[in-house]
């Protein structure tokens, strides 16, 4: 790889906006989405914390996907306002980066792998302009730190799922964004990915990026995350990990889903 496009992939992975450390990444306040007549969330609120590592966990139906939708604006909300840091959605778009659930995607639409990378550049190029080679030497550099840089010019729908998550990271490493949302990262995933995906999302922290991500393994959350929001159509808890991923918070969250028995084997060493 030439210098200059180390240089630019050192900038896509370690610039960071000097006001990112000082405004809540993300706040949200009454939050309610309904489908059906029914609240799929209602009246939420959290403060996401500058440079953390933040989970939302709940069960099934509890509505963590909605809310980064409805934060997102990709559903509507009957009521309640999200801010990025401290500025409205249509103001923040820039800053932020977002990995979709992988079974919402599309994977027959025929693509290679550089050029689903090559959509992360699309807010900087614009929709009508060329892609440059610089742009395309930087998504390489996108793709080796996921561990796919053999893969670009493969079609997207001939991936495992595994291989496919680890693309649209790397699409979101390109937007270069000061905040990553991300809905089910390690949902279907070998082991393998699914360190390499931390690996990545760690390194992102160390660059005090902040990360939410959507999360189902409740065995992990205090390895993986600093702070943890409980939900279950409403907001449970909301807070640090050592002090918030706690029995009470999980009974409260997942009620008789969670045999008590099992509990502690998911607690931080010392809760």
């Amino acid at each position: 790889m030439t210098s200059s496009a180390l240089k630019l992939a050192a900038a896509h992975g370690q610039a960071v906006r000097r006001d990112a450390a000082t405004e809540s990444p993300l706040a949200v306040r009454g939050m309610t989405v309904s489908y059906g007549g029914k609240p799929a969330i209602f009246s939420v609120d959290a403060t996401v914390p500058a440079g953390c590592m933040a989970a939302i966990i709940g069960p099934n139906g509890a509505g963590k996907s909605t809310l980064l939708k409805a934060v997102l604006g990709i559903v509507p909300a009957l009521s309640g306002t999200a801010t990025v840091f401290g500025l409205p959605l249509a103001r923040a778009r820039s800053r932020i980066a977002y990995v979709p659930q992988r079974a919402s995607v599309d994977w027959d639409f025929p693509t290679r792998v550089i050029d689903v990378v090559l959509m992360g550049f699309y807010r900087e190029v614009g929709l009508l302009r060329p892609i440059r080679a610089r742009h395309r030497e930087a998504a390489r550099a996108c793709l080796d730190r996921v561990g796919m840089a053999d893969f670009a010019e493969r079609q997207i729908g001939q991936l495992s799922g595994g291989q496919q998550q680890r693309v649209f990271l790397a699409r979101a490493l390109a937007q270069n964004a000061d905040l990553y949302l991300l809905d089910e990262p390690f949902a279907g995933v070998d082991a393998a990915t699914e360190k390499a995906i931390i690996d990545v999302l760690k390194s992102l922290n160390a660059e005090r990026r902040t990360v939410v991500a959507v999360h189902h393994d409740l065995a992990t959350v205090a390895d993986y995350f600093d702070h943890v929001l409980f939900i279950n159509v409403h907001k449970i808890s909301e807070g640090p990990v050592a002090s918030t991923f706690t029995a009470e918070n999980l009974q409260a969250t997942y009620g008789g889903r969670l045999a008590t028995s099992h509990i502690e084997q998911f607690l931080p060493s010392g809760a």
